[in-house]
């Protein structure tokens, strides 16, 4: 793999000239332009991605679904076993979670990555466990500088690696017991909101408990002190191993000149972490869904995001992005498979 300053350095720009010439070819298909709103903007986004060859086309599809245990669970923000998080994983195995079920439907791949559980290894889940949970955030760093970029370096090259296969649309996913408090902790740091406007209840933690969870981002913060103005440095201080590996999703998709969905509050967190680490990235994030976790406006409103679905959902694991999938693909479609007004014998009034 080449130099990881290099290979952030080297994410392609977006190709206007091919925007054009879609933005053109929309505007002359059998329809009233404009008329099919937010799908034609994407068809537009999706034809400049120079990984796509210019034309909106995204046939092969992987989730990547990052899972890692969290030390601050410990300090009660959370109400589920910490062992969930090793049954879920080996329930993605069995294709029986609610991201596998509608991968499945959108006919992508769900690969299930350990990347930090605090369990031994788990048959048939691809290896890139850092630790046996990352550290308590409110006593230390969740991981170490090394730590943080061997693993970024780790999950940049696997999504190239996929790239590289033949994959064309990727989206990201998580899964780990306790792991909205860091996510909120990331999100107050980049986006300088305070903790008490972006700490939510994460897998229904009840109200009576929301002050200690907010008690217990302010304390991680303040303890480990990140750097606001370095991605890298905020999630290896007051991130986690999954969010940090979503992050390397997305810069390594975007390195490849191709699109990366994202999911819920916890994905907004590693994006916005990622356009700390290299601004580029942000032309090849597609938002799926709005969270309903509480921090989740914030989020998006600093990315510059809009997501294309509302269905108060806030399961994590890659569950939106599996959704939105269907709306990238009708974008392809509508692009690719319409007929043309002049094909037609249809000539519109001109303003």
């Amino acid at each position: 793999m080449q130099d990881l300053h290099t290979l952030l350095n080297s994410i392609p720009t977006p190709d206007h000239d091919a925007m054009a010439r879609a933005q053109q070819h929309i505007d002359g298909l059998l329809k009233p332009p404009g008329s099919l709103g937010r799908l034609e903007s994407l068809a537009v986004q999706l034809a400049g991605m120079p990984g796509l060859g210019g034309k909106p086309q995204v046939d092969n599809k992987a989730i990547l679904v990052m899972c890692a245990d969290h030390g601050v669970w410990d300090e009660g923000v959370a109400i589920s076993p910490q062992v969930v998080t090793a049954i879920q994983t080996a329930n993605m195995l069995r294709h029986s979670t609610g991201v596998c079920v509608l991968a499945a439907q959108a006919g992508a791949k769900v690969h299930v990555i350990d990347v930090g559980i605090n369990a031994d290894p788990i048959p048939g889940v691809i290896d890139m466990k850092m630790a046996r949970g990352c550290g308590n955030i409110a006593r230390e760093p969740a991981m170490t500088c090394e730590q943080a970029e061997s693993l970024l370096r780790s999950t940049i090259n696997y999504t190239r690696d996929l790239a590289a296969s033949g994959v064309t649309l990727f989206g990201v996913g998580e899964l780990g017991m306790a792991n909205t408090t860091p996510a909120a902790a990331v999100v107050s740091v980049l986006t300088d909101h305070d903790p008490q406007e972006v700490v939510g209840i994460g897998a229904n933690l009840p109200q009576s408990q929301i002050s200690n969870k907010v008690a217990v981002v302010r304390r991680a913060i303040a303890h480990n002190q990140p750097n606001a103005a370095d991605g890298l440095d905020v999630l290896a201080k007051v991130g986690g191993f999954d969010l940090l590996g979503m992050t390397g999703v997305m810069l390594g998709a975007a390195s490849c000149g191709l699109p990366v969905v994202l999911d819920g509050f916890l994905s907004y967190a590693s994006a916005l972490a990622a356009c700390r680490i290299a601004p580029a990235v942000k032309p090849y994030l597609i938002p799926s869904h709005f969270s309903a976790e509480k921090g989740a406006r914030i989020a998006l409103n600093a990315l510059q995001l809009e997501p294309y679905l509302n269905m108060e959902m806030r399961l994590g694991e890659g569950s939106g992005a599996a959704l939105a999938m269907h709306i990238v693909e009708a974008a392809c479609n509508m692009h690719n498979n319409m007929g043309t007004l002049a094909g037609s014998n249809i000539v519109l009034p001109t303003a």
